[in-house]
């Protein structure tokens, strides 16, 4: 895409994805495999984070050392085989990056999960075509609320001042992230994240879904005249 007039990053998981239930139910089950016990509400709390940042939560230092990447190996088989074709694109998705496209933008991912992950939750967004870059937690030394994956996004972006670029997300996790990584972040309310804890993580605008963001573009901080 020549000369974009400005670039947005966007979480998966929660943000164009409803899959947020559907990981916290995995992580339950996957924890309580290995004889933890949680709480849903707990899980779906954390839910946002990569599994780095998620496990230490729930799992005691000497255990993660011992079992961590056996109990996210465990976690993430159990999803693809059990949870994963229950989840569905938000309402608007692809009508939004068409739209921002359109408009000149380029189009990002930036993603607490795998990168293989990422690749098939861009074949069920059906958005494959629409996507100028994505990057994952395998990009990254640490995920989110650390801003390595946002600073990964940057790094394959084109060469534009990151007051041009705006993430957008579901969690308070997305918008530390990106803070830190010096981008302002608009938040989304169908991840189940309450507006003023999004708000409290220093969101500069706060829509319903992606159908709402698209349908309140004009006035909203992606706009081209206001990018």
């Amino acid at each position: 895409m020549a000369s974009p007039r400005g670039a947005v990053v966007f979480d998966i998981n929660g943000t164009l994805l409803d899959s947020v239930d559907q990981h916290a139910r995995a992580w339950v089950e996957a924890f309580a495999h290995f004889g933890i016990a949680t709480e849903e509400a707990a899980v779906r709390r954390q839910i946002g984070k990569g599994g780095d940042q998620l496990l230490p939560v729930f799992v005691d230092q000497d255990r993660l050392a011992r079992e961590g990447e056996t109990i996210e190996a465990y976690r993430s088989d159990l999803f693809k085989r059990r949870y994963l074709d229950r989840v569905r694109p938000f309402p608007g998705v692809r009508d939004l990056l068409t739209y921002l496209r359109a408009e000149g933008h380029t189009i990002a991912l930036a993603s607490s999960g795998k990168a293989s992950e990422v690749e098939n939750y861009q074949k069920i967004l059906g958005i494959e075509d629409l996507v100028d870059a994505a990057t994952s937690s395998d990009d990254a030394d640490r995920s989110k609320p650390h801003p390595d994956i946002f600073e990964a996004a940057l790094a394959k972006l084109p060469d534009l001042p990151k007051d041009r670029v705006i993430a957008v997300g579901d969690t308070p996790y997305d918008a530390e992230a990106a803070g830190k990584a010096g981008i302002r972040t608009i938040g989304l309310l169908c991840g189940g994240f309450p507006e003023a804890d999004l708000s409290a993580a220093g969101c500069i605008a706060i829509y319903r879904d992606p159908q709402d963001l698209l349908d309140g573009y004009a006035r909203s901080p992606l706009a081209v005249k206001r990018l």
